[in-house]
């Protein structure tokens, strides 16, 4: 279990990011097209996890834009925004800020926010998942974990994006 806070009152997660270094835990989210989308589907290409709590609040999208902006120069590289949102509410989002380089995907029938412990555990926010950025090698390795202290802020892009 992991602590971070909202508007500086904590809250705790279900577990754990996984751990640099470790093998991405398995994972079958929903794409927009209502189709699953799992670990495999991006096999051979290097996976940043932009997981937020919903898109439809102003630091969730701003942190989807800035992926979209400074990772769609990457090579063999996806950006996949995990949320709890359904995937029409990210389809349109999406649609409407003229996202092309993030692939959105709905947390909303599967156990990844548990699996990667980022499901806030208390208070009325719980069921949401934790801000957080992991990222996945071509091998399906985990090189870069950060769980967002303040569930307010933004993620620290340049260093996750360094790792790349």
């Amino acid at each position: 279990m992991a602590t971070i806070t909202f508007q500086g009152k904590p809250l705790n997660t279900c577990g754990e990011l996984p751990a640099v270094g470790s093998d991405a835990p398995a994972f079958s989210l929903t794409s927009r097209e209502l189709v699953d989308v799992t670990l495999t589907t991006y096999a051979g290409k290097r996976k940043v996890l932009n997981i937020v709590p919903s898109l439809d609040t102003p630091t969730c999208a701003a942190s989807t834009r800035k992926f979209n902006q400074k990772a769609s120069h990457l090579d063999n590289t996806v950006v996949l925004a995990v949320s709890a949102d359904l995937p029409f509410a990210q389809s349109r989002f999406c649609e409407s800020e003229d996202l092309t380089d993030v692939i959105p995907l709905s947390t909303f029938r599967s156990s990844f926010s548990n699996d990667y412990g980022v499901t806030i555990a208390d208070t009325f926010l719980r069921g949401l998942t934790a801000r957080a950025v992991v990222i996945i090698d071509e091998h399906d390795k985990v090189i870069y974990t950060q769980l967002v202290g303040e569930l307010a802020n933004e993620p620290d892009y340049e260093s996750a994006l360094a790792v790349l």
